[in-house]
């Protein structure tokens, strides 16, 4: 998105765009390169083949077509280095969220990979990775507005998009409650390296280490 090679030195996990969605297969290799060499954990960050819309609406595939699409995206990614989870993008992540059936398939191609599920608490593709003994990674939103259910507030309304000093903020909030695992910053929202610097500062100053998503020897180690 323009500014990963100053936003990856300051995360512990990376989900990595497979070029469907946005980028190419060469901005996802030198991303995952950037990676290993950070030793900042890879993940894979499939999404719905339209680049017009940034993989953002629902595109409304068949059970056995989104399995197929998420595997040819997770495998190419997957080819240029390992991958510790599997996390899907836009309107592709809230259509595993919410069905069941999409949620099994995506499981499936995780597990085929080795890989862990990220989602939010008490959603499908948690549920999901239960069933498939897979990781469970619960994640929240340090950069979005919530919903009083725990969901995002639709980009479209005022405010939905939140500050360094909000991110950081709610990353403390969301941490602190002990039902989250990780907190994500998305990589085009705007001023999103210095909400990252913000969410570490602040994590800095309550004595709390972060670290990969499953711990480990990490990349290329």
């Amino acid at each position: 998105m323009g500014a990963d090679a100053e936003l990856l030195p300051l995360l512990d996990s990376a989900s990595i765009c497979c070029g469907v969605h946005a980028g190419s297969a060469e901005l996802s290799r030198e991303a995952v390169r950037i990676a290993l060499e950070l030793r900042v954990e890879i993940g894979a960050h499939p999404g719905y083949d339209d680049r017009q819309r940034f993989g953002r609406e629902e595109l409304g595939l068949d059970a056995a077509a989104l399995e197929d699409l998420l595997r040819a995206q997770v495998g190419a990614l997957a080819a240029l280095a390992p991958i510790a989870f599997v996390k899907p993008h836009g309107a592709l992540y809230h259509r595993c969220q919410s069905d069941p059936e999409a949620a099994e398939r995506l499981a499936r191609v995780a597990a085929g990979f080795g890989a862990g599920l990220v989602g939010q608490p008490g959603r499908e593709i948690l549920r999901a990775a239960a069933r498939f003994g897979l990781p469970a990674i619960r994640e929240g939103y340090a950069d979005r507005a919530l919903l009083p259910d725990g969901s995002l507030t639709p980009r479209s309304q005022p405010g939905s998009l939140l500050g360094p000093a909000q991110a950081a903020e709610q990353a403390l909030r969301l941490l602190g409650s002990g039902e989250f695992d990780t907190v994500c910053l998305h990589g085009d929202s705007p001023g999103v390296v210095e909400a990252a610097r913000a969410v570490r500062a602040a994590l800095r100053g309550r004595g709390w280490r972060s670290g990969p998503l499953r711990p480990g020897p990490g990349p290329g180690g």
